[in-house]
């Protein structure tokens, strides 16, 4: 198994408020994720640091091998972390309102646990088939729900980038958890709405497919968002299944 990451800044940002990270446990389970952060002045930078560094390193004190375990870990730390960064921002002026979506993965051997809070998305590469593996809590992904909005028109609705839940704004938040049995050459995608929003599935794919490593995919993947405009924050995790050495 092979995982790389990359973040930019992107074509029209002054801040990169996105944060990522893999850490690994005491048992060698591996977590990555990818936070995005919401809010004005810095705290979109705080909140989102603060999510990553606080559950990769309270991940790697852990031994769990278990991913029944792990799930139970996994949501009781969230809402630690959810009260962290509220506290944190009513602390501070300047990082009143601070908050963050966050999508994650913890990958075993033959199983992995998708987690997501917000409109960050993990993906999943199988047999040239590309499907989305977590769902958007977003204004447009409610109606597109409810039939009131097609996929098409909500790339380009004027509230696309409106979300319902995340991470350090609300009292109480829960982390959606999709268990996923690994098949061999399986390529999983984690990503911020920076990619998703300059780029269809079906050149994202292209990208996932091609002969090379995910290093090299992580940054091809942003060079074509940036190519297209560019208009956000654009991180990506890739995690390839079908590598025997990890980079």
């Amino acid at each position: 198994m092979q995982i790389a990451y990359q973040t930019a800044i992107g074509k029209r940002r002054t801040d990169n408020e996105d944060s990522a990270g893999v850490f690994t446990n005491q048992s060698g389970v591996k977590l990555t994720l990818i936070a995005d952060g919401i809010g004005g002045n810095q705290g979109g930078d705080v909140a989102s640091q603060m999510a990553v560094a606080h559950l990769g390193h309270a991940f790697e004190s852990t031994s769990a091998d278990d991913i029944d375990e792990i799930k139970t870990w996994l949501s009781a730390q969230i809402s630690v972390e959810n009260q962290d960064i509220r506290q944190r921002s009513q602390q501070y002026a300047d990082l009143s309102g601070m908050g963050t979506t966050i999508v994650l993965a913890v990958v075993f051997e033959q199983m992995a646990l998708i987690g997501n809070i917000g409109d960050s998305r993990g993906y999943l590469l199988r047999d040239g088939h590309f499907s989305q593996i977590t769902e958007d809590h977003s204004l447009v992904n409610e109606l597109i729900k409810r039939g009131e909005l097609s996929k098409q028109a909500a790339r380009v609705h004027p509230q696309k980038n409106v979300i319902t839940r995340s991470l350090g704004i609300e009292e109480d938040v829960k982390i959606d958890l999709h268990y996923l049995t690994l098949a061999q050459n399986d390529v999983l995608l984690l990503c911020s709405d920076g990619l998703t929003d300059m780029l269809s599935d079906s050149q994202i794919q292209s990208v996932l497919e091609e002969a090379t490593t995910p290093a090299k995919k992580c940054d091809r993947l942003i060079e074509l968002a940036n190519n297209a405009g560019g208009l956000d924050n654009i991180t990506v995790v890739i995690i390839d299944g079908g590598s025997e050495v990890a980079e």
